[in-house]
């Protein structure tokens, strides 16, 4: 064996011969939050309506949408949900619809299709277009899968767009991909610190 394939071989047994996982941070329930990363919006809109939380539902979608008609229906959907998500805060526990629990996360993926990707970065300014597929519990005990599409920003915050169709290009092919495969738990190393804490 020559020097360098020496090298390769020992550089491999040093890391244990695969390459490691990035690093996402969870929370106590065990799935990651927040907007630094596509996996924790897409899990912070299913908490939102989970625990009525219409200021988080506001604080992980867009602010804004595009101008004109489509723009002003994307205003008109985030006032009503999260008018209806305060009415549900309201009922007590029992008598609340919707998503009781965050079951499995999948790990983020790219749409197929590219335009979404040049369409939002040479039109509307964001870096990245991906969706996250989260599985939730409903409160009748049913288990539904939740498509979400994620896009981030100039910043490199992560967003969720809640309501897609009202954006054909960017949203071109989404419901045509195939159920997620790879789980949270295989894609990432999860960890409940912060890296340097």
């Amino acid at each position: 064996m020559n020097t360098l394939g020496s090298l390769l071989l020992f550089a491999v047994l040093l890391h244990g011969g695969a390459p490691q996982k990035p690093l996402l941070v969870i929370t106590k329930d065990g799935y990651p939050a927040g907007h630094s990363s596509p996996e924790g919006a897409a899990c912070d809109l299913a908490r939102a309506f989970i625990n009525c939380d219409a200021e988080l539902f506001r604080s992980t979608c867009l602010t804004s949408f595009g101008g004109g008609v489509n723009g002003k229906k994307y205003q008109s959907f985030l006032n009503q949900t999260a008018a209806a998500i305060k009415a549900q805060k309201k009922k007590s526990p029992q008598s609340r619809q919707g998503p009781k629990s965050i079951e499995k996360v999948y790990a983020v993926r790219r749409l197929s299709k590219g335009g979404p990707e040049s369409y939002a970065q040479a039109t509307l300014n964001f870096k990245s277009v991906r969706f996250v597929d989260v599985v939730v519990q409903l409160r009748s005990g049913d288990l539904t899968s939740i498509r979400t599409m994620v896009l981030q920003d100039a910043t490199g915050k992560w967003l969720v767009h809640p309501i897609p169709s009202l954006s054909p290009i960017l949203s071109m092919g989404l419901n045509e991909e195939p159920d997620s495969k790879i789980e949270i738990g295989a894609a990432y190393t999860l960890t409940q610190k912060r890296p340097g804490a």
